[in-house]
């Protein structure tokens, strides 16, 4: 009897110790739909916007840093109520299963977001792209002080990721640089396309570039395919060089020719490209959370019936 009495303590001390180690080591993603509330003066619509968002994080019960995802604006107005965060979960996903809570979201006046569309830069004659980068990253950054107030999102260093207007309204934002923002990634950033390889009044885009590098600090990684044909490479030299040149910190990757147009490089078609060029960089800004990734969890029924 005294011998099974201590087989069957030692047994439940080992249940014990293995339940408390296996407490705080993520077993997957999860995945939640979310609303954010973001001011809206002068905007359409209510004085506080809710803007559509989903959020996948490692699925352990802890606390884990925040990235903020940012999508790209279409050529024509008429595809912007089409459009959903859910755009962008392949790419949530892969920030997830390295560790991060990342948040996929609709900026005003996109898809079913509240507000007025904020992003005009005006005529394609007369463009004011400055102003329409600062609006996006209004947006950006009050979706970040919402999020940073979450349970499950840990407090202090944060990073916004973007692709086209949205990697713009993302350089915008590190001239603006707000609470906690650690670093910035921008894929194909600019404003203006209307065509391929056509873009209004390029000189205004430059200085807009130039007017972001003057107060700009924060670390930011541009990455670019050679076939872009939204912003070409001899465009993305002018407008890299102006922002350098006015004091912006820029880490510049030019990758080759990804399908017939490398503007849709930052897509899950190509992860296999984009997630090492972004693993070094947070390596080398020592924002590394995991040595190992998370599984990547199955796709949702939005994904698959779109």
């Amino acid at each position: 009897m005294r011998t099974r009495s201590i087989t069957g303590a030692v047994a439940l001390a080992l249940v014990v110790i293995i339940s408390a180690l296996g407490s705080g080591r993520a077993e997957g993603i999860r995945l939640d739909a979310l609303k954010i509330p973001v001011p809206n003066a002068g905007g359409a619509g209510p004085s506080t916007a809710l803007l559509d968002a989903i959020v996948l994080r490692p699925d352990d019960g802890q606390p884990h840093p925040l990235i903020l995802l940012n999508h790209g604006s279409p050529r024509s107005a008429s595809d912007r109520p089409a459009m959903s965060p859910y755009g962008m979960w392949a790419q949530a996903v892969e920030f997830a299963r390295r560790g991060w809570v990342a948040v996929a979201f609709l900026r005003r006046g996109y898809g079913a977001s509240q507000g007025g569309w904020a992003e005009t830069y005006g005529g394609c004659s007369d463009p004011d792209y400055a102003k329409a980068g600062r609006a996006g990253a209004s947006d950006v950054a009050a979706a970040a002080k919402f999020m940073t107030g979450q349970a499950y999102v840990s407090k202090g260093k944060w990073i916004s990721v973007g692709r086209s207007a949205g990697g713009f309204a993302t350089v915008a934002l590190t001239s603006i640089a707000p609470p906690g923002l650690a670093a910035a990634i921008a894929f194909a950033p600019g404003r203006g396309s209307t065509g391929p390889d056509t873009v209004c009044e390029e000189d205004e885009l430059v200085d807009a570039f130039a007017q972001f590098g003057k107060s700009s600090r924060i670390p930011l990684l541009w990455v670019s395919a050679d076939n872009d044909h939204f912003f070409g490479p001899k465009l993305v030299t002018r407008l890299s060089d102006a922002f350098v040149k006015a004091g912006g910190k820029l880490a510049l990757v030019r990758t080759p020719a990804f399908g017939s147009d490398g503007h849709t490089l930052f897509s899950e078609q190509g992860t296999a490209i984009w997630a090492p060029i972004i693993d070094r960089f947070l390596g080398d800004n020592n924002l590394v959370l995991r040595d190992r990734l998370l599984d990547a969890p199955a796709r949702p029924a939005q994904i698959r019936t779109r």
